[in-house]
């Protein structure tokens, strides 16, 4: 409350009531129960003064969510209940947790679930919660601890990587290993190079993104995996990255990079795509490089056909997947032959053989990269299985680290 931008809203949620019916809508009001250490007490004024404005407006709260790190007391409760217009049962202690994880648990120990149902009419069984409590407890109280050197360049937020983030955790649960992340910039290695930075790690992750500040820190940090049996993860620019340093290194391709970064390079091993086979639409899609890039993005699910034999086919354990994208620069396949000589194989490609999707670097026990997102279709309790994938190795190379020391 209190933001003039969100008036439309809250009117369009007022009238919402009127649209359905008093029976077919609820409404949950988010509030703060701040803990005022110099009293050592919990003040539930602002929760009151939030309520009031919502009323002014016409919308009485049917359950307030109380934010707070501590449990609210029932006095406090029936303070907030008698101050607010909200029944005691509906006011609903929202407090601090380690995981995001665990909220459900919480909400539902506090009766949230219950609350909801009677109020819209609803029925439903008791909940089995015992898979999402083992869940939150591999997450909490995990067997081992893996350090993985994420090379990004957007630190100074790092929600920009939330997915990949939670994408982490999800692997780690799945083994029952713990995931330190290990926030490395990477125009900080193009500056003191990666050993400083990285000699701790049990795994090397090179994210998204765009522009080529910091690039050549990531193409050091796919290096220093490659050579020194690190796992290596790279996604959509990340791949990109893995594909430009085997090149110069490894291909002999002197002056390698993608066209995104430097237009007048002698070997574009990563270029713009003019023309490719659109498999949503069934159509030809054709660009340019002065075509204007609005809209231009390959966005989206696409499929990739995974050839046997390689890692990643054992990862997946499939033939075929369908996977989201939201680039708009592709692997050159005129240096496909160089670079799988130099060792850098495709092992996932579109259904025609012309969209590289998927490379693998042969030599190394683990080093993948893919030109899609597959941390947009991982989940809590279905990780996805390159994440998965990635964590064990991460954490067999701890192990095997370890019993040489």
């Amino acid at each position: 409350m209190g933001d003039i931008e969100s008036l439309p809203f809250l009117e369009a949620i007022r009238q919402f009531r009127f649209d359905v019916g008093r029976e077919h809508a609820l409404y949950i009001h988010l509030t703060l129960v701040p803990f005022i250490r110099a009293s050592e007490e919990l003040k539930t004024k602002p929760t009151q003064h939030s309520v009031k404005e919502l009323r002014a407006i016409g919308i009485q709260p049917d359950i307030l969510l109380c934010r707070t790190d501590r449990p609210i007391p029932r006095e406090l409760k029936k303070k907030i209940a008698l101050f607010t217009n909200v029944e005691e049962e509906a006011v609903i202690t929202a407090r601090d947790v380690e995981t995001v994880y665990e909220v459900p648990l919480v909400l539902h120990e506090e009766g949230l679930d219950r609350q909801i149902l009677r109020r819209l009419g609803m029925t439903a069984g008791p909940p089995d919660l015992t898979a999402w409590q083992e869940m939150v407890r591999q997450i909490k109280h995990p067997k081992e601890t893996v350090r993985i050197g994420f090379i990004g360049k957007y630190l100074h937020l790092k929600d920009s990587y939330k997915s990949l983030i939670e994408a982490l955790i999800h692997g780690g649960a799945a083994c029952g290993t713990g995931v330190e992340i290990v926030w490395t910039d990477a125009e900080a290695i193009e500056r003191e190079g990666a050993d400083p930075h990285l000699r701790n790690v049990e795994g090397i992750l090179v994210p998204p993104g765009f522009g080529s500040r910091g690039i050549e820190g990531k193409i050091e940090a796919a290096r220093y995996a490659r050579e020194r049996g690190i796992p290596f993860f790279g996604i959509c620019l990340g791949m990109q990255c893995a594909v430009i340093e085997i090149a110069r290194h490894l291909a002999g391709l002197e002056g390698a990079n993608s066209q995104e970064f430097d237009e007048q390079s002698p070997h574009p091993v990563i270029y713009l795509m003019e023309r490719w086979m659109d498999y949503k639409t069934r159509t030809v899609q054709e660009r340019t490089a002065t075509t204007a890039k609005g809209g231009t993005m390959r966005l989206g699910a696409y499929p990739c056909v995974i050839r046997e034999g390689t890692l990643t086919h054992r990862i997946y354990r499939r033939a075929e997947v369908q996977e989201r994208h939201r680039h708009r620069y592709e692997y050159n396949n005129a240096y496909r032959e160089a670079l799988t000589q130099a060792g850098l194989h495709v092992s996932g490609t579109s259904p025609d053989g012309e969209l590289v999707e998927i490379v693998e670097f042969a030599p190394h026990p683990w080093f993948v990269g893919t030109q899609f997102h597959p941390e947009f279709q991982s989940r809590p309790m279905a990780p996805h299985p390159l994440f998965e994938g990635f964590v064990r190795a991460a954490l067999e190379r701890k192990k095997a680290v370890g019993s040489r020391q």
